[in-house]
């Protein structure tokens, strides 16, 4: 059977996400003693125990996610359970989990390399006051004559009538009011988020993030990863380094991404993550798409 991986983004995470898996995976808990090492702090005992303020900071949350989502891959595919992986996809952070697990990076220069996209990342949410909101049951037109009139930016297209725009906190509001009003839109809902995530305020981010990645090798991926910015398939290795630097700052493509990977003839997906985020989009995107999701190790097909 062909399949595509899909990796979790920031959002998904919650409090006791892998437990089950490094409990009863040996190699699931050398890859979180290996974090734990090169990070410097305790990824283990924040994933597992919380608090949950901590866990949701970015510089924290973006490789917890990406260990998580790599361990549980690392599992499945050892146990010889995956199939032909024909495509893997992340959103957003994701992505860079696609990556890895294609091959691009190994596990440590992955993790190094989501650290510092997280670290640098916080700052620039620090350093600016942004904010984010979800836009339910209007058009990818709709959306753009709302960011254009209110000077913000369209963060995400996850799926048919789910877009959600990014900027600075008052300009945001004020689209949001606007939105409410015109009627355009079936709901509006303001994201509690802490900053405005792919979008211009992320531009310190990007720069130091495209310094750091020129340092950092990139190999081709051994099948399709998916591109965040184009929702097309990347495999030359300076062409990945510029669109994940592009990433930062740019719109999320998801729906573009899922359709592309369903071409290639991907009879089933398996989302390595909390929550089933990706698999509820999958829904909205073409109810044809079959999506198995794996939280942790009860959930793995072994």
């Amino acid at each position: 059977m062909s399949v595509g991986l899909l990796f979790s983004g920031q959002g998904a995470q919650k409090v006791g996400m892998g437990q089950g898996l490094h409990e009863h995976s040996h190699r699931a808990r050398e890859l979180y003693a290996a974090a734990d090492a090169a990070l410097g702090w305790p990824l283990t005992e924040y994933s597992f125990n919380g608090p949950d303020a901590k866990l949701t900071e970015t510089r924290v949350c973006q490789p917890a996610l990406f260990v998580h989502g790599y361990a549980l891959f690392a599992e499945m595919e050892a146990a010889g359970k995956l199939g032909e992986v024909k495509a893997a996809l992340g959103l957003s952070l994701g992505e860079l989990t696609a990556l890895t697990a294609a091959g691009a990076f190994d596990f440590e220069t992955g993790l190094r390399v989501v650290a510092e996209r997280g670290r640098l990342m916080q700052e620039a949410c620090e350093a600016s006051e942004g904010t984010m909101a979800s836009l339910i049951g209007g058009s990818p037109e709709a959306a753009r004559e709302l960011c254009a009139a209110h000077d913000i930016d369209m963060a995400n297209l996850n799926c048919p009538g789910q877009i959600v725009v990014s900027g600075e906190r008052a300009k945001v509001e004020d689209a949001v009011a606007d939105a409410k009003a015109g009627g355009v839109f079936k709901m509006v809902v303001p994201l509690n988020v802490a900053g405005a995530y792919h979008s211009r305020l992320m531009d310190s981010a990007r720069r130091a993030f495209e310094s750091f990645l020129n340092g950092v090798e990139i190999r081709s991926p051994r099948f399709a990863v998916f591109s965040n910015v184009t929702g097309e398939a990347v495999s030359e290795p300076d062409e990945i380094r510029r669109r994940l630097v592009e990433q930062v700052v740019s719109s999320v493509r998801w729906e573009d991404c899922m359709r592309g990977a369903a071409a290639l003839g991907v009879e089933r997906f398996y989302e390595f993550g909390p929550g089933g985020v990706l698999a509820g989009l999958a829904r909205r995107i073409d109810r044809a798409l079959a999506v198995t999701s794996i939280q942790d190790y009860d959930d793995l097909p072994l």
